[in-house]
């Protein structure tokens, strides 16, 4: 997939929805034993990347430098019909001292206003630093159920009318 098709795809009004949403991605990435792991993790927009900042000795840390590959979904749970953002990706891990401004402004979508305060002021006293985790989308699909939907879907209905 071309960088215009991918952004073309990011640009879409359910996609730039989804991507300012507080719905946790899904990262999936290959560990260190090569086995595929799937976790949620917050992250923030930034309009050409996707980033998450973590504790530098995390498991996912060394296994994406390790292997950078990279796939997240962010998805609706409770809304019909249901939307799904896909990305597939490149992941850069960088260390930087302290809390990156980001990782505050993009966990006040998830941290209730009443505990905010208390929070940030635990996390900045708890990291000297951090391990963002930047990922340069170079695929992306947005299922809407509505105008889109997954491959083998499309590909079914298209042999039903077909075959009818």
């Amino acid at each position: 997939m071309d960088r215009q098709d991918v952004a073309e795809v990011l640009a879409k009004p359910i996609s730039r929805e989804l991507l300012g949403s507080s719905i946790p991605a899904r990262l999936a990435y290959v560990g260190i034993d090569g086995a595929p792991r799937a976790i949620p993790i917050g992250f923030w927009w930034t309009g050409e990347h996707v980033v998450m900042a973590t504790v530098p000795k995390s498991a996912k840390v060394r296994a994406l430098r390790h292997n950078p590959r990279v796939a997240l979904t962010i998805d609706t749970q409770d809304a019909w019909p249901p939307r799904v953002l896909m990305i597939r990706g490149e992941a850069r891990v960088e260390l930087v001292d302290g809390v990156p401004e980001p990782y505050i402004e993009a966990s006040r979508k998830v941290v209730p206003d009443v505990h905010f305060e208390g929070w940030e002021q635990g996390v900045r006293a708890l990291y000297d630093q951090m391990a963002i985790i930047t990922i340069e989308p170079d695929w992306a699909k947005l299922l809407d159920f509505e105008t889109t939907l997954p491959k083998a879907v499309e590909d079914l209905m298209l042999a039903h009318q077909q075959g009818s």
